[in-house]
């Protein structure tokens, strides 16, 4: 294999946008949080630190999966051969390694946050996802969690709450209709999730309930004036209708590409939703 492809295998494997996105949110959740000026490099280190360790929990994810994602994610990197489970295993703790020391150059604090997160994607990947809501509660949490470690960051984890917890909701919609997408492979792994347990027509009822947990908090922030008209407008015109449709695509139909669209819908309505909160503050 040439030199290129290994790169790009080494990147691939990381899931680069789930690991950019994870550094945007710290940027916002530190921009948002910040009380007085905070150093550039600061919020460059802590995100970059938030970020290898989102890379390493995909990493971990992976390892643990092959068998699964022969049948679910028959692309991914070590399915393919194109990269060893040493090699990946070598990148994991590279990775975890630099997350600990940028993290424990800027605070004590921050390195108990990406030491914790660690651990906790660790179990998430060799036992937690196996069990119903538990791994999905898991993810949503560890989600919400990056915006508290940038309120931390900027000495101001309070204003990290609120964007937190609709981070949280988001992803554990995001993480059952996922589980619904991968049934298939879980199955024959052996994995019991939410969506293998109790069906996917119970699936579709906890969505939407807490679809409607999340519209109604959206409005929540406004209404007791933590944040402006800019970030109600957002949320009026892109976010909640997002929402809406992520619904009607999720009962048109069972096929498989639904799920895939809605799935794609909810991680573009986070990217919108921190807008929203960043030019609403």
């Amino acid at each position: 294999m040439n030199l290129s492809k290994q790169i790009f295998a080494y990147l691939k494997i990381t899931r680069p946008l789930n690991v950019a996105l994870t550094f945007f949110v710290v940027v916002v959740a530190i921009l948002i949080s910040k009380q007085d000026d905070v150093n550039w490099l600061i919020i460059f280190l802590a995100s970059l630190s938030a970020a290898f360790t989102t890379a390493s929990g995909n990493i971990i994810n992976d390892i643990f999966d092959i068998e699964t994602d022969r049948i679910s994610h028959p692309n991914r990197a070590l399915v393919l051969g194109v990269l060893t489970k040493k090699a990946a295993i070598i990148e994991y703790l590279l990775l975890n390694l630099f997350a600990i020391i940028i993290a424990g150059y800027l605070s004590i604090k921050l390195m108990l946050i990406v030491l914790i997160s660690i651990v906790i994607l660790f179990l998430y990947s060799y036992s937690f996802k196996k069990k119903p809501l538990i791994g999905n509660v898991t993810v949503a949490f560890l989600t919400g969690l990056a915006f508290i470690y940038g309120g931390i960051a900027a000495e101001n984890p309070v204003a990290a709450i609120v964007p937190a917890v609709f981070a949280f909701l988001i992803n554990l919609i995001r993480e059952v209709v996922k589980d619904m997408q991968d049934v298939e492979g879980d199955k024959k792994a052996g994995v019991s999730t939410f969506a293998i347990k109790f069906g996917f027509q119970n699936s579709k009822i906890l969505i939407v309930i807490s679809t409607i947990i999340l519209i109604l908090y959206t409005l929540y922030p406004f209404i007791i004036q933590i944040y402006k008209i800019e970030y109600l407008l957002i949320v009026m015109v892109f976010v909640n209708p997002l929402l809406i449709l992520c619904i009607k695509y999720l009962f048109d139909t069972k096929k498989k590409n639904n799920l895939s669209a809605v799935s794609n819908m909810l991680k573009i309505n986070m990217v919108l939703g921190l807008i929203a909160i960043y030019l609403g503050k």
